[in-house]
């Protein structure tokens, strides 16, 4: 089987805990819920989907750097416990093949282009936006809230 061109990039560890000690010490911009909903609460660390009765910690997250116009600040889960980071990252995640939007940024962190993923088939979109030398990175964002998910780099 043919490994993927690019690499699966989860929220890093060290993120997810500064979230967990920030929501712990009371942080009014970190709040501790409890999953309600088997695909309503997505982990950007496991990238697994926290079932009901789980608790996570929704916070601000700046996934592109501050300064740049396409700079932004939006919510995002981790689980409230400790989870392991997600491993199998020359594999795109299964839970989030679908309702998917693909971000293609440059070297400045600049958008150049995003593509809905059909068919819950984002290799062909990852592909697509990668071959375009330009891009630098990509980022999977829910297409309905337009939540960050992960980052794609290639290989």
């Amino acid at each position: 089987m043919k490994t993927s061109d690019y690499r699966v990039v989860p929220l890093p560890s060290e993120i997810a805990e500064t979230a967990r000690r920030a929501a712990r010490a009371g942080a009014p911009d970190h709040a501790v819920l409890t999953a309600d909903s088997p695909t309503g609460y997505p982990c950007r660390h496991c990238l697994q989907w926290a079932q009901p009765g789980e608790e996570v910690i929704l916070f601000p997250y700046q996934s592109v750097p501050p300064g740049r116009p396409y700079s932004e600040s939006g919510p995002i889960f981790v689980h409230a416990e400790p989870c392991p980071a997600y491993a199998a990252t020359d594999k795109y995640p299964a839970n989030f093949r679908s309702h998917r939007v693909l971000r293609a940024y440059n070297a400045t962190n600049d958008m150049i282009d995003a593509v809905v993923v059909e068919n819950d088939q984002p290799e062909p979109v990852i592909a697509q936006l990668l071959e375009n030398p330009a891009t630098a990175y990509l980022q999977a964002r829910s297409v309905t809230r337009g939540c960050y998910t992960m980052r794609l780099e290639r290989k």
